[in-house]
């Protein structure tokens, strides 16, 4: 027996639909996956709520154009879909939410290890150690991969390889990113 409200349930292809509000269909069910996510929506998520063979790229376009008057917009990060505010009204959210309380709340050393994962990535414990002239503790790689900020890496194909750190796509999301690419470059002196 199948459960209620699975995928199975969902009527993808809207067939007893006209193709234009068959389209339409598809830009709500997308537009609340995003909502209603909280970290970047990747395509092959998207995929599964609209008709099989459909591009997402053109919808996600409607979408984008539908949404252009209004406070928010789709963003692209870490291979996903988000829902964001637009930065004009960054000042309105801050204004609402708790002024006492950062968004991420690092300390400067949390933020300096962030920065070298992200430029060094994938990087061992020793890395760190070579970069900051000191043990980074497990400690703090722990409560920055709680935030979904960093994650374990890969590791060598051998025996008690080292662990490796790299970032998420939650970092991408916290900091505004696109992709690593988006980073500014370690020897640009205003970086």
């Amino acid at each position: 027996m199948k459960k209620a409200g699975t995928e199975t349930d969902l009527d993808r292809e809207l067939a007893d639909l006209p193709a234009g509000l068959r389209w339409r269909e598809w830009l709500r069910r997308v537009e609340a996956v995003l909502f209603a996510s909280a970290a970047p929506v990747p395509p092959e998520a998207l995929a599964r709520v609209v008709g099989q063979g459909v591009a997402l790229e053109p919808l996600l376009a409607d979408l984008a154009a539908e949404l252009a008057e209004r406070p928010y917009e789709i963003w692209r990060t870490g291979g996903g879909f988000l829902l964001r505010t637009r930065p004009a009204y960054a000042a309105a959210v801050r204004a609402a939410a708790d002024p006492g309380q950062a968004p991420l709340d690092l300390s400067a050393l949390e933020a300096a290890v962030l920065i070298a994962i992200a430029w060094h990535q994938p990087i061992t414990r020793d890395g760190l150690k070579d970069i900051f002239g000191r043990e980074i503790s497990r400690d703090l790689t722990g409560r920055l991969a709680a935030r979904d900020l960093i994650a374990p890496g890969p590791r060598a194909p051998r025996r008690g390889a080292p662990q490796t750190f790299v970032t998420t796509p939650g970092f991408l999301a916290a900091f505004g990113l696109e992709s690593l690419r988006d980073l500014p470059d370690p020897g640009d002196p205003a970086a």
